[in-house]
């Protein structure tokens, strides 16, 4: 069954939605980028796609409340299970936002090196955590969920992120055609971090079947040891069963000291305070635009600065 005719189905099953916080996920608003594109030409247009609109902050918010939602349908998120994950940060809190309103247990594998701002967020919501070991990163954390699932089959619901077809379907469903109507099918470019790769897959498969031409860029850490949370280095690390390397046109790796510079530039340039994985797709998009003549670009932004404000680079100067 492709993407298609699987979105179809889905959308005839008429999901619940179970929360009012969950009616507000997606339409999230475009910006364009002003101050830091005065040197691009201006038949080159550069958009971000604000995903911190969400209810839990970030882009993640998709994905989760479609997982959720399908294991609820299914029968799997039933009877006092507890949905098991493991994170660096963002999906958790967009499990534990909606099981909270939903009174659904949850137990997450977070790297114990996640910022403060995030376990604060995730253990304010009453979830359960395992912290992980920090050099192991997220796979070390989808490991430990992995061993907890096999071990408990009937106590955890395990939704498996990585490789959840849900995290394609959702946006697939939802973001490519937001960006469509936002653009009125102007895009070129959808610029996008790879992590679980679902936003990349989901979004780009909908927007090559209805604009064939338009550019698929993915932006990866420039090395193994990076500062870029929430991105993998795929060239060092396990690919997720998610990703299709087949749909992606182009690849831009990044530097974190690149990625800190343009989240300093945004923030003082454009009132536009992001992550850093949202600062190296807009560093990805600047080096773009300077390579094309005309031209429609989304960067997605996945989240904003609220989970980072402890970063020493934001003092510098």
């Amino acid at each position: 069954m492709n993407t298609l005719e699987y979105s179809s189905r889905l959308i005839n099953l008429q999901l619940p939605v179970r929360t009012p916080i969950m009616a507000r996920v997606g339409n999230t608003p475009l910006f364009r980028l002003i101050a830091v594109t005065s040197d691009i030409p201006d038949s080159v247009e550069i958009y971000v796609k604000a995903e911190w609109f969400n209810p839990s902050g970030s882009v993640k918010d998709r994905p989760a409340a479609a997982i959720i939602q399908k294991a609820i349908f299914d029968g799997n998120l039933c009877d006092g299970k507890t949905l098991l994950d493991a994170t660096s940060g963002n999906m958790g809190i967009a499990y534990a936002t909606f099981c909270a309103g939903l009174h659904i247990p949850a137990h997450l594998i977070i790297p114990a090196n996640a910022t403060p701002e995030r376990l604060a967020i995730l253990r304010s919501l009453g979830v359960e955590l395992t912290l992980a070991d920090p050099v192991e990163g997220t796979e070390g954390a989808r490991k430990i969920a992995i061993d907890l699932a096999e071990a408990y089959p009937d106590k955890y619901f395990y939704a498996d992120q990585y490789n959840n077809p849900e995290n394609i379907h959702a946006h697939y469903q939802s973001t490519g055609p937001e960006l469509l109507s936002q653009t009125e099918n102007r895009i070129t470019h959808f610029v996008a971090g790879l992590g679980t790769s679902g936003t990349m897959m989901g979004t780009g498969t909908y927007l090559k079947e209805f604009l064939p031409d338009v550019q698929l860029v993915a932006v990866q850490p420039d090395s193994p040891i990076h500062g870029l949370e929430g991105l993998k280095h795929y060239k060092s690390g396990n690919m997720p069963g998610l990703f299709n390397p087949g749909l992606i046109d182009r690849t831009i790796e990044v530097g974190t000291e690149d990625a800190y510079s343009i989240a300093r530039r945004l923030a003082r340039e454009e009132g536009l305070m992001v992550g850093v994985s949202a600062a190296a797709a807009t560093e990805a998009a600047l080096r773009l635009a300077h390579e094309i003549d005309h031209g429609v670009i989304i960067a997605l932004h996945p989240d904003s600065a609220l989970k980072y404000l402890n970063e020493p680079f934001w003092e510098q100067a």
